[in-house]
């Protein structure tokens, strides 16, 4: 049995610093990891890794010019004792920054927590991860007072990162698969000629139409978390500068398109490809169908298969949901290849109430907490009031012979009584509405 430690260290979360860098490289390599959602990037997770020191002057810059790109690099490191504990990064998932994701959380498995937070309950299997992990992802919480929900992703075989989120009010949101097609397979894809006569390029233009598109794939709970507005189809001049620039040192091409529904004016399907030019790595696709017309899937793909054909061959990778039962079973049908199955999760915040102790509300007043309840004014007296104040006996006038007397008439000028109050109350006819 051991013994805690006398002199403890409180574990300190402050922003990502230039000194942190290696170290944050090295638990982005080494350490406990989970990447961010999004259906567009590359799902193999080992090929993502962070270089942060070739980048650290053009990323300090770009945080410090205005929205959005000050969230191009948000990061927090947990220290203790002058040593990383671990780090998180987050990044807004929308336009208007209400939804926000956990793009990566790392932390070292190999170290040891000299204190534990007494309103935390450390899990036995990681007593780190239950602690460190918490504190970055509460910090987060706290601090981007923007987010009312976050988002993020999970591998469905890592129990420890479950436990961790669940523990802080993560709930599964949907199941995510990536699949992948291997070369011979978008060969015969190619062979046919895909049937889109209504296929137009992409532009900012048509933002309203990928928004309807968008919001009709998925089912409201997803599409209420996302919150995704026209402006998150829409690129402007800057960011499409930026994409340019990355595109030629990363030696890839995108290609997009959408099927439009003369009919309906709307978007029935729309795809996006990231091409490797130099064949170093997977192309990767994004695909959004609307649930009425599933008939797009061979057609769309069939498509994207025949973009391929004039670059290396090389693997195609895209991803699909538990809430879209047709694409899955088309991939299945055509021999795609499951590479990872995630588990999407959500947590939202959208009251942002402060934790309190039991005892706060002891020294609360009763007459603070009934002050509701008080009269505004002063009550009306009522007609069976007005009544009972005539017909008391200390106000009734007795005869001279010893006998109460009978209650006047209330007589108009002309002396003809406008109201013949009876001798007794149980006598009385019932009320009826006021003339």
């Amino acid at each position: 049995m051991t013994q805690a430690p006398t002199e403890t260290t409180q574990i300190v979360i402050r922003p990502v610093q230039y000194r942190d860098l290696e170290a944050v490289e090295r638990l982005s390599e080494e350490g406990f990891e989970t990447d961010g959602i999004s259906c567009s990037v590359d799902p193999d997770r080992s090929a993502q890794r962070l270089r942060l020191r070739s980048w650290s002057g053009l990323l300090r810059m770009m945080s410090l010019l205005v929205l959005p790109w000050q969230y191009v690099f948000c990061a927090c490191v947990a220290g203790q004792d002058h040593k990383l504990q671990g780090m998180i990064r987050v990044s807004p998932f929308n336009r208007t920054r209400s939804t926000w994701r956990v793009d990566q959380v790392a932390l070292d498995r190999s170290a040891t927590v000299t204190e534990v937070d007494a309103s935390q309950a450390p899990s036995p299997r990681s007593p780190l991860l239950s602690n460190v992990g918490s504190q970055l992802l509460r910090h987060c919480f706290t601090t981007i007072w923007e987010a009312r929900t976050w988002l993020l992703e999970v591998n469905i075989n890592d129990k420890d990162a479950l436990a961790l989120y669940r523990q802080n009010g993560f709930q599964p949101l949907a199941h995510m698969t990536y699949w992948a097609l291997a070369p011979e397979r978008l060969q015969d894809l190619s062979e046919r000629e895909p049937d889109l006569p209504n296929l137009l390029p992409v532009s900012n233009a048509d933002a309203q139409l990928l928004y309807q598109l968008d919001t009709a794939s998925m089912p409201p709970l997803v599409r209420q978390v996302f919150d995704r507005h026209i402006s998150d189809f829409k690129t402007s001049l800057f960011r499409s500068l930026l994409d340019g620039v990355k595109n030629w040192l990363s030696h890839t091409e995108v290609v997009s398109g959408y099927v439009f529904e003369p009919q309906r004016k709307a978007a029935i399907g729309y795809f996006q490809i990231r091409l490797s030019r130099d064949g170093s790595h997977p192309h990767q696709a994004q695909l959004t169908v609307h649930p009425a017309y599933t008939w797009l899937y061979p057609e769309l793909l069939a498509q994207m298969a025949r973009i391929t054909q004039d670059l290396p061959t090389q693997l195609l990778q895209l991803a699909s949901s538990d809430y879209q039962p047709e694409r899955e079973e088309y991939l299945e049908r055509i021999g795609a290849d499951r590479i990872a199955h995630t588990l999407m999760m959500s947590r939202s915040v959208w009251h942002k109430l402060r934790e309190s102790k039991p005892g706060a509300l002891e020294g609360l007043q009763l007459s603070e907490v009934l002050q509701g309840l008080k009269p505004a004014r002063k009550p009306v007296p009522s007609r069976i009031s007005l009544l009972r104040s005539i017909r008391n006996p200390a106000q009734t006038e007795t005869k001279p012979d010893g006998n109460p007397a009978s209650p006047p008439d209330v007589a108009g000028r002309n002396g003809t009584p406008l109201l013949n109050l009876p001798t007794d109350l149980s006598d009385s006819p019932p009320e009826g509405p006021c003339c």
